[in-house]
């Protein structure tokens, strides 16, 4: 079974996109990567994600910039903490873009 990371339904919370298996949407996850959680904080605070999941929502959004516009920066990249080379280690390909997930330098 293939799991669809992000899904969106018009019945559960207005129609925003959220996280499998939790309650938060893609806008919460980066409201919290724009305050500075890193992947591990974001973990610890909300033990019914998983690692890939939080990658798919980062990746959603950087596929829909004009929805998400207000978090990423100049430079296109997600503001706040992106994912260590360790953390990103073992993701997708499609989930390892540049600043996106894996931060820089």
């Amino acid at each position: 079974m293939t799991i669809k990371w992000v899904q969106q339904d018009p019945l559960v919370m207005n129609g925003e996109p959220f996280c499998y298996g939790s309650r938060l949407t893609v806008r919460q996850l980066l409201e919290l990567r724009a305050n500075g959680y890193d992947l591990t904080r974001i973990l610890t605070d909300h033990p019914e994600l998983k690692r890939l999941g939080v990658a798919a929502a980062f990746t959603y959004a950087a596929d829909h910039r004009d929805r998400y516009a207000d978090f990423f920066d100049v430079d296109g990249s997600l503001i706040g903490p992106g994912y260590s080379d360790e953390e990103a280690a073992g993701l997708p390909d499609q989930f390892r873009a540049a600043g996106v997930v894996v931060k820089s330098g």
